[in-house]
């Protein structure tokens, strides 16, 4: 299993979410790095945890702002293959994404516009889309109808190969993920899928939690610049 950084980008600093309050959310404060630049915090995840990838949640270009596009090359700079959920509503936000050379196109299911959409992208994408499962205390956020498994069945059916499980409610407040028994339902019920997962890991036992659901990628935070996850602890996942 992959552990992936995240970055919650606001302002162009790195911020710390909490419950996805998001008006609350402050620069982070992390043992890694003494700032809150979102290319530092990068550097400090691949050099001081051995991480790959990192998980960059726009938050600005989810409201409705312009993606922080100089943003994304310093962190793609840093060495470090990303993913970028920059709030995408049609196709044309996604393809340009693509098109600078964003490995990871999120859907996120709080902007997307429809299934239509997804689709599209599945076909023009492949498997650089990721079909983010936006859940706020386990219920759906935007537009789309329907319980998590009703809607992950609909975006897998419409070419997705990629699904993220992230319920904002858990994110950075130490309970947890709770979101263990979907991700195994859909990582059993879909062999071909890569499943990920995000929002509330915590340590290590979460980690081995979510592999033996049959998660491929866990997306972390709070426990990496807290130390509650080192680089000894993410070896061997």
């Amino acid at each position: 299993m992959r552990v992936v950084g995240v970055i919650d980008l606001k302002g162009g600093a790195a911020v710390r979410g909490v419950a996805g309050r998001r008006e609350e959310y402050r620069p982070v404060e992390s043992r890694l790095c003494p700032g809150a630049g979102p290319a530092a915090v990068a550097r400090a995840f691949a050099l001081q945890l051995g991480l790959e990838e990192v998980y960059l949640a726009d938050l600005d270009a989810i409201a409705g702002a312009r993606p922080a596009w100089e943003a994304y090359a310093a962190v793609r700079g840093a060495g470090l293959r990303l993913w970028v959920d920059a709030g995408v509503r049609g196709a044309g936000l996604a393809l340009e994404l693509a098109a600078a050379g964003i490995e990871s196109v999120v859907l996120g299911l709080e902007t997307v516009e429809s299934l239509d959409v997804v689709e599209q992208l599945a076909g023009r994408l492949g498997g650089r889309v990721v079909f983010s499962l936006d859940l706020r205390a386990g219920r759906p956020l935007g537009r789309l109808a329907g319980d998590p498994e009703e809607i992950l069945s609909a975006v897998l059916a419409r070419g997705v190969r990629r699904v993220l499980v992230l319920d904002l409610a858990r994110v950075g407040v130490g309970g947890g993920l709770g979101t263990e028994e979907l991700c195994a339902r859909l990582a059993a019920a879909h062999p071909g899928v890569e499943v990920a997962a995000g929002g509330g890991v915590r340590g290590r036992a979460d980690l081995e939690r979510l592999k033996s659901a049959g998660v491929s990628a866990a997306l972390v935070a709070s426990a990496l610049h807290d130390g509650r996850l080192t680089r000894a602890d993410l070896a061997g996942l």
